[in-house]
């Protein structure tokens, strides 16, 4: 069956719009990408066209430009300075990112072999451009299978991540509260430096234009040019040129070149990520319920394997750099969700123990940035940096 471009496009939204739609319904707890791959896995099997999504207007040279322009725009998310200040957090994220490797490149290939644990473990340790380079490599290599499990490592990790976070979540939230109840405000704890949106706008180097010239135009025409730029190095340093992408944006952002949250002043970061979220679901349309059998073992095999790395490292690093196990472990875990899932599962376990609007916010003050900063580490920076590496390995 073939639709016309708009019809194509409004199927695919009405189908991502239901896996909101529920997500925002369980708060959370169900992910949105899990309801939607269903949906498109029941249409692939009935009465979708495989090619839906291309026929959308959702092929690979709109998604490829959507995926460089993010890359550039993610780096201008980052403060360095907020980062370091955050230092600990930083690094409990980045060794649990360590402890899912560890685990998935040694028990891992031995369980389930060298194709499959490379392509399934940078899915894992974060978001969805991990994901769309690995099941492409896979892809390209005509491994069929190994790129839907790429594609379903980043639609399931969420539900082992979610009643696991709770759980530690909700045990933090009891241990500050009650050292809270203990002292007072006068009690202080060893707080992350809180990241504050509202600080003063830091100088830079290059003076940022006049509002009238800070157009959507011209803010993606410096996207594109940093974007561009980052594609010509990328091959001369012989790296990944998303990953180039990626540190190309920060350091234009820091050097006053891009804005700061470009494609949000840009009002284009909300259709881009749509496009990213259509196209993610196109080797679905490959999947037979006999190769999801196949794969159901390796995928969650994988995904335990990464939690027990995860649980370990913070275990061994979380004391020593004052975290609570618990607190460790959830910071470890965003890799398998990131954001706005890290700021909703933080809020309901603090609004489920506390009682008091001052309890709250002394709570929120201590476990948020912490959630926040460590859930952009994992699936913002090192799932990318990840990603490009192992496509390599592939």
């Amino acid at each position: 069956m073939t639709y016309s471009v708009i019809g194509a496009f409004t199927i695919i939204l009405i189908i991502l719009t239901a896996g909101e739609i529920v997500s925002m319904k369980t708060k959370a707890f169900i992910p949105s990408v899990f309801v939607s791959a269903v949906l498109f896995l029941i249409g692939f099997w009935t009465f979708l066209p495989k090619n839906i999504v291309e026929q959308g207007s959702f092929a690979k040279p709109i998604v490829y430009v959507s995926i460089y322009l993010l890359l550039v725009h993610l780096g201008t998310l980052m403060s360095l300075k907020e980062l370091l200040a955050q230092w600990r957090t930083v690094l409990m994220s980045l060794t649990g990112i360590i402890g899912i490797c560890v685990m998935t490149l040694t028990v891992g290939k031995a369980l389930f072999g060298w194709s499959t644990v490379v392509a399934g473990t940078p899915p894992l340790t974060g978001g969805v451009v991990a994901s769309i380079l690995m099941a492409k490599a896979a892809s390209d290599k005509g491994l069929p299978s190994i790129a839907v499990l790429a594609t379903c490592m980043y639609i399931m990790q969420g539900f082992v991540g979610y009643p696991i976070s709770a759980f530690c979540l909700k045990k933090e939230a009891k241990r500050v509260r009650d050292i809270y109840r203990g002292g007072g405000e006068k009690i202080n704890l060893p707080k992350a430096e809180v990241v504050c949106e509202a600080s003063a706008p830091r100088k830079k180097l290059i003076p940022p234009l006049p509002k009238e010239f800070q157009t959507p135009y011209v803010i993606l025409l410096k996207l594109g040019i940093i974007a561009w730029l980052a594609s010509r190095f990328a091959p001369v340093i012989h790296i990944n040129a998303f990953v180039v992408c990626l540190i190309f944006g920060v350091i234009a952002c820091e050097l006053g070149f891009l804005e700061e949250q470009a494609l949000n002043k840009a009002n284009a970061f909300g259709f881009l990520i749509t496009i990213l979220m259509a196209f993610i679901f196109t080797n679905l349309s490959k999947a037979t319920p006999a190769m999801l059998k196949e794969i159901s073992i390796p995928l969650f095999g994988i995904i335990i394997l990464g939690v027990i790395g995860m649980y370990i490292v913070s275990l061994i690093l979380g004391k020593a750099l004052g975290f609570s196990k618990e607190m460790a472990f959830a910071c470890t875990l965003t890799a398998l969700y990131g954001f706005p899932a890290d700021y909703i599962l933080t809020h309901e376990a603090i609004n489920s123990v506390c009682k008091t609007k001052e309890e709250k916010e002394y709570v929120v003050e201590d476990m948020l940035p912490k959630m926040l900063v460590a859930g952009f580490t994992s699936v913002t920076i090192a799932s990318v940096v990840i990603a490009g590496f192992f496509v390599k390995l592939l």
